[in-house]
């Protein structure tokens, strides 16, 4: 035997480990003839050669690359700062829904208007009425266009981000506050030793997934006028006629968010494997 198995654990060991070789080919077979399937279909369609030329042209795509590679470094900075923004501002409002107490009724009320507003509005709309209503205010110390875009993701995900941080605080048993609370901790104390901890690991998969559809959402802010990577290739649109820079932003994106779905999906096994063991 070796390192102390008998032969029939030995033989399923071997049996698994076939099981998986053969479901490996038979994904990677499977894989191969969709893919082979899919493009004698898409470039045997009647108008395959129009649809080449317009979207997936290599001479525009190579210059309008680095114009729109410039705009993505704005869109991976809005992304930065927005969902700093947005967890900071969610983590606030979320915390406010939980108080206790007929004195912070108010509040609780407005933190409940806060996300029932913003989840309910549309993105879009809430981009023009940042970016072109407000400065016609005139006031002064207006932030720029930019600013204020990001301000519309901000205030729009945390309604989002704050409902998912109250799920993760309320799943929290409330034997454990009473716990902290008789070891003498305070509510402060209690919420950012024993609760938040525990809700943020829990809630971590859904925070990550709607990080991830903010990384897509920072696109809209093109329709305010900062030159980001999809105003970019809207420029160059315009210039040739041809849509093949929508594509070259479209690929630059995907790179984008591949690492942070990669991670989100890393997180939701993990937890799902914590929960089951």
């Amino acid at each position: 035997m070796s390192g102390g198995l008998s032969p029939a654990q030995l033989d399923r060991i071997a049996y698994r480990r076939r099981q998986t070789l053969v479901s490996v080919l038979v994904a990677a077979v499977s894989t191969v003839v969709l893919g082979v399937l899919l493009v004698v279909v898409v470039t045997g369609a009647p108008g395959w050669e129009r649809v080449r030329e317009s979207f997936l042209d290599p001479a525009v795509a190579r210059d309008a690359f680095p114009d729109v590679l410039r705009g993505l470094w704005l869109n991976i900075r809005l992304l930065f700062f927005c969902a700093l923004g947005a967890l900071t501002l969610g983590l606030v409002i979320a915390l406010l829904r939980t108080l206790r107490g007929p004195v912070f009724f108010p509040v609780r009320a407005l933190a409940t208007g806060y996300t029932y507003t913003f989840r309910g509005l549309p993105l879009i709309i809430v981009l023009y009425v940042m970016t072109l209503g407000l400065p016609g205010l005139r006031l002064q110390g207006m932030p720029s266009t930019l600013v204020l875009g990001g301000i519309a993701l901000v205030i729009t995900y945390s309604g989002y981000l704050a409902e998912v941080f109250r799920a993760g605080i309320e799943s929290v048993h409330p034997s454990q506050l009473a716990a902290a609370r008789s070891l003498g901790l305070t509510y402060r104390q209690t919420m950012r030793f024993v609760v938040l901890p525990q809700a943020v690991r829990r809630v971590a998969p859904p925070l990550l997934n709607d990080t991830v559809a903010l990384q897509k959402d920072v696109g809209l802010v093109s329709l305010a006028g900062p030159i980001d990577a999809v105003r970019a290739a809207q420029i160059h649109t315009a210039e040739t006629f041809n849509f093949t820079p929508y594509i070259v932003a479209a690929l630059l994106f995907v790179l984008l968010a591949a690492p942070l779905i990669a991670v989100t999906d890393w997180v939701t096994l993990r937890a799902a494997r914590r929960q089951s063991s």
